[in-house]
């Protein structure tokens, strides 16, 4: 009972969201966020594990100015929760098509600064990854059991395919971050609900 007590949310509510269902191939990067293997195959990942990358996440990005924060999702059920990320942080974010370049490249009118990247997924976002790793800055990633993360340097392991985790992984890094930065006190309920992140 009292590892419920420290976790961010209720455990029935992270189990609601699925954010805990992996897939049924599994990496060797994932395999110590993985609890067990269910009967079906899919692999289910720690909550416990989950809960304590998140928190660990929040005080490393609340460190950076919000402006030099680049948030994609390529994949379209993260869109709402990057999109609602950036408007109550000031983040810059990319909900789509991420152009190879943008980080890299002045010359491109999307150009963009950043000092560091959070992106949804490592396969489908690796045109921002491949562009961070040319400039030096850190990588934040939410992996599912089925992600290589050998070049992020912050796992996030989650079910990221899902738009209830999703928009359950998205409100909770906005609202930490907050809190982090004083924008939110501590415990309060905040002004937005999980739903503002979750895709219809």
């Amino acid at each position: 009972m009292a590892e419920e007590q420290n976790l961010l949310i209720p455990n029935e509510d992270y189990l609601k969201s699925g954010i805990h269902i992996g897939t049924k191939f599994k990496t060797r990067f994932m395999k110590d966020f993985i609890y067990k293997t269910r009967q079906d195959g899919l692999s289910v990942l720690n909550i416990e594990a989950i809960d304590a990358r998140l928190k660990t996440a929040i005080k490393f990005l609340a460190r950076y100015d919000p402006h030099d924060i680049l948030v994609v999702s390529r994949r379209e059920n993260g869109w709402k929760g990057v999109k609602k990320m950036a408007e109550l942080l000031g983040v810059k974010h990319f909900a789509g098509r991420y152009p190879p370049g943008v980080l890299t490249n002045p010359r491109l009118d999307a150009f963009v600064e950043a000092k560091l990247v959070l992106v949804s997924d490592p396969w489908p976002d690796r045109n921002v990854i491949s562009d961070a790793l040319k400039i030096g800055i850190p990588i934040v990633a939410l992996c599912d059991t089925n992600n290589q993360a050998n070049n992020i340097d912050l796992v996030i392991p989650c079910n990221n395919k899902g738009k209830k985790s999703l928009g359950l992984v998205f409100y909770l890094l906005t609202k930490g971050i907050m809190e982090e930065r004083g924008l939110l006190n501590k415990g309060q309920a905040p002004p937005f609900t999980v739903e503002d992140f979750t895709e219809e």
